[in-house]
């Protein structure tokens, strides 16, 4: 695995960098302005996938907060923050995936210019956190998370746009159930992915790769 910032080639990059720390206190500040944001436009629209991604961007600033206050700490400590995440994320997707259901046997259909509106704005603060932390993207378990919540965001904001173009077009809520659902699989593929790699790190006592 390629180093980032003039770290050691040979060793996995564990979060220890004041750009790195400047970085995530900058996207902490973006997601959860948008956790906010989304949460509150997708209650007022009736939107499931605007409510997941809100959720998303809620899982993020957790997450960045969390890998700051372990950046530093013993590799124990950072693979058990990367399991707390991973279950984070685990549990996001289950709530994702039940109202998903609800909302199916409710059928409420939802403001497809709402969606639109806000998955637009979503997007450019999406494609910022990812430019920022892009460089970032491989190392152990605590920074490997915060890479793959960043690149969820960014995949479900485009989801929700495209959700908004199908409700529009279809004038029903199944494309917005439909992209709800997806979200809720990609939320569980990445808790997999962290809850594997953070379990091998504080079994072996060193990072590995996914």
């Amino acid at each position: 695995m390629g180093s980032c910032c003039g770290h050691d080639h040979s060793a996995t990059f564990d979060g220890l960098s004041a750009d790195y720390k400047r970085r995530l206190w900058l996207v902490i500040a973006l997601n959860g302005g948008m956790f906010l944001v989304e949460m509150i436009a997708g209650q007022a629209a009736g939107s499931k996938a605007l409510q997941a991604d809100a959720l998303d961007f809620f899982g993020d600033a957790v997450t960045y907060g969390m890998s700051l206050a372990v950046i530093g700490a013993s590799l124990k400590i950072r693979s058990t923050a990367a399991l707390i995440k991973g279950l984070s994320l685990l549990l996001m997707g289950l709530w994702v995936a039940g109202s998903t259901a609800y909302q199916v046997l409710v059928f409420g259909m939802p403001e497809a210019s709402v969606m639109g509106a806000v998955g637009f704005l979503a997007l450019i603060v999406n494609l910022s956190s990812v430019l920022l932390l892009v460089r970032y993207k491989d190392g152990d378990a605590n920074v490997r998370s915060v890479w793959l919540c960043s690149r969820n965001d960014a995949i479900g904001n485009v989801a929700v746009m495209l959700a908004a173009l199908g409700v529009w077009g279809t004038a029903t809520a199944w494309p917005d159930l439909i992209v709800a659902g997806l979200m809720a699989s990609l939320f569980l593929n990445s808790a997999v992915q962290i809850l594997a790699q953070s379990l091998r790190e504080f079994r072996h006592g060193h990072p590995n790769a996914l």
